[in-house]
């Protein structure tokens, strides 16, 4: 009876250590391949509209008043952020802030000088039919609905970690190429906005400035430089191209109303936008 006993406990042994036990496949061993799930695979084309603007920009509220109407129609698909730059930003004497910024100044050089106000850019993109990359109120709709049904060549991931003892934030951003990129010159961007800034603005309603005018998407900072900073890597389809940024945010910015945007954008004769996307700075 013994010989049984130790011949059953035998085969059983050999059976349990031959069982085979598939390994666990994490993040780091899935590679760029398909394997590591995409976060942002259901992301559809987000549209950027950069405003230029200014406290002493009489006709500027009427302008971002139709933003925000624009962002309830579109809802995620919108990304607005508001650029002082230009002859109406010198703040007034009770002003808190000074919404100026040198990427601010750089951009409106960059992305061409408006003819008047309100004014914006729209996905950076110069339209048929357009003379420059500024337009005018009336024209900002129409681009918009359009360019938000075309599909995007870029999805784009960013993951914020902020230490609030510190200030100092840390975003991973992951490109994942949807198709292949042919220019030799693609650009990320990566800004910080603010929004419900309460400070002075010139309305159309006052003759006289207002002290508690609701600022909205302001640019504050940027994390590259204003142009963006050169892609690197394979940008054929199915790539995956990560990137972390850091930077220390002043005292004076409220980071639960703080925005991360990114873009990723054509530079050279053609700027165009090929996808935005914005995360809250604080999840």
């Amino acid at each position: 009876m013994k010989k049984y006993i130790l011949l059953f406990a035998s085969v059983l042994f050999f059976l349990t250590a031959c069982e085979e036990i598939p390994p666990k496949v994490t993040g780091s061993m899935g590679g760029g391949g398909g394997n590591t799930p995409n976060p942002v695979e259901d992301q559809k084309r987000q549209v950027i509209i950069e405003e230029f603007t200014g406290v002493r920009c009489v006709q500027c509220p009427a302008g971002a008043a139709f933003i925000q109407d624009l962002l309830a129609i579109h809802g995620e698909q919108l990304i607005a952020v508001s650029i002082h730059a230009g002859d109406f930003t010198n703040p007034y004497s009770g002003s808190q802030y000074d919404f100026r910024t040198p990427e601010g100044t750089q951009l409106l050089s960059y992305l061409d000088q408006p003819f008047g106000f309100p004014s914006a850019v729209v996905n950076r993109k110069l339209f048929p039919g357009q003379f420059d990359l500024q337009l005018g109120q009336g024209d900002w709709a129409g681009y918009i609905a359009s360019e938000k049904e075309v599909a995007p060549k870029v999805r784009i991931n960013i993951e914020p970690d902020f230490n609030l003892g510190t200030r100092k934030l840390n975003a991973d951003v992951t490109l994942y190429m949807d198709e292949a990129i042919a220019s030799s010159d693609v650009r990320l961007s990566i800004m910080i906005t603010e929004n419900n800034i309460k400070d002075w603005q010139i309305t159309p309603a006052s003759s006289t400035p207002q002290p508690d005018y609701n600022h909205r998407h302001v640019l504050r900072g940027m994390l590259t430089a204003y142009d963006g900073d050169p892609v690197t890597g394979t940008l054929s389809a199915g790539a995956e191209i990560k990137k972390t940024f850091s930077y220390n945010l002043p005292a004076g910015w409220k980071e639960e109303n703080c925005e991360i945007v990114a873009i990723v954008s054509l530079n050279g004769a053609s700027k165009e936008v090929l996808q935005a996307h914005q995360v809250h700075l604080i999840k």
